[in-house]
C-alpha cells in the first residue's frame, strides 16, 4: 500500500498494446498528468476513457482518480532544497536527475512480472546471471544476495563463457541477463540459445525497443534519463538496472522467508 492508495491485486494481468501505449504516454507526461481529467488525457493520447480505466486497474490503481492522488501524494515527498543554504545549480540537476530515474523506474515496473519472477526462480535449481561491463556489479550483488537466501546462483561475465554456458543449460535453470541497452553481442547471442532451449529467461534492461527484449520470457524495464555526465566514456547510469535488481531480490526474499 502506498499512502491512502487501495492497491488491487493485479498479478495475472498483462498490458495489451494500447494499453502500453497509454502508459507509455503517462510515463512521458507525468508532471502534467494530474493537471488532466480522464476525457482530457483520452483527448490527448488519442485513446478510449475505457482503455485508461482498464490500464489504471491493471497498474493496481482502482481508476485514473486513484492514480492522480497517488502521484499529488508523491510530489509532496519530492526533494526540498530550501533547507540549504546554498545548492549549486550542478548539484541540483544531479540529484534530480537520480531522483527521476529512480521514481520512473519503479513506476514502469510491471507487478505481474515480480510474481512471474519469482515463481520461476523458487522453481529452478541454478540462477544464472549473465551480464557485460558496469553491469557486472549490478550482477555481482545479485548473485551474493541470492546465495544468502540459500539458492545456487552462479554468475558469468566472459563474453565467451556466456555463450559457450548458454548451450549448455537445462529446463532446471533460469537465466538473468542484465543489460541497460539489450544490444550487448554476446548477450544476445545467449538469449537465442536460451530460446531455442526454452529455458525460463528474466531482463533487467532501460530499454524497452532492444534485440534482447524481444527473446526474453520476463522482462523488467527501467528509466534511463538522456545524456550522461561522462560524455567521452560509455559509462552510462546503471542505477535503473540496480533499482529493479533491489525490487527483485527484495521480493524474492520476503516471499522466501514466509515460507
Amino acid at each position: 500500500m502506498i499512502g491512502t492508495t487501495r492497491r488491487v491485486s493485479i498479478m495475472d494481468n498483462k498490458l495489451s498494446d494500447s494499453e502500453q501505449y497509454v502508459w507509455d504516454f503517462i510515463q512521458e507526461n507525468i508532471q502534467t498528468i494530474p493537471n488532466y481529467s480522464i476525457v482530457k488525457l483520452s483527448e490527448l493520447a488519442n485513446v478510449s476513457t475505457a482503455t485508461i480505466v482498464r490500464t489504471m486497474k491493471k497498474k493496481g490503481y482502482e481508476g485514473f482518480t486513484a492514480f492522480k492522488h497517488h502521484l499529488k501524494e508523491m510530489s509532496y515527498k519530492d526533494i526540498n532544497f530550501s533547507a540549504l543554504d546554498k545548492v549549486d545549480q550542478g548539484i541540483r540537476t544531479a540529484i534530480l536527475k537520480n531522483e527521476q530515474e529512480v521514481a520512473r523506474t519503479i513506476n514502469m515496473i510491471e507487478i505481474g512480472n515480480i510474481e512471474d519472477a519469482i515463481q520461476r526462480i523458487k522453481a529452478a535449481k541454478r540462477v544464472i546471471i549473465f551480464a557485460r561491463g558496469f553491469s557486472e556489479m549490478t550482477a555481482q550483488e545479485m548473485m551474493v544476495k541470492f546465495q544468502l537466501t540459500g539458492k545456487y546462483c552462479e554468475l558469468h561475465a566472459d563474453p565467451e563463457i556466456i555463450k559457450t554456458m548458454s548451450k549448455k543449460l537445462t529446463k532446471d535453470d533460469v537465466v538473468i541477463f542484465i543489460s541497460l541497452n539489450g544490444e550487448t553481442k554476446e548477450l544476445v547471442t545467449a538469449a537465442k540459445n536460451c530460446y531455442q532451449l526454452e529455458i525460463g529467461t528474466i531482463l533487467l534492461t532501460a530499454s524497452r525497443h532492444s534485440s534482447l527484449i524481444n527473446l526474453i520470457e520476463i522482462p523488467f524495464v527501467g528509466f534511463k534519463s538522456e545524456g550522461s555526465f561522462f560524455p567521452d566514456y560509455e559509462v552510462r547510469s546503471r542505477l535503473p538496472l540496480a533499482i529493479l535488481a533491489r525490487v527483485l531480490l527484495d521480493s524474492y526474499a520476503l516471499r522466501v522467508g514466509e515460507n
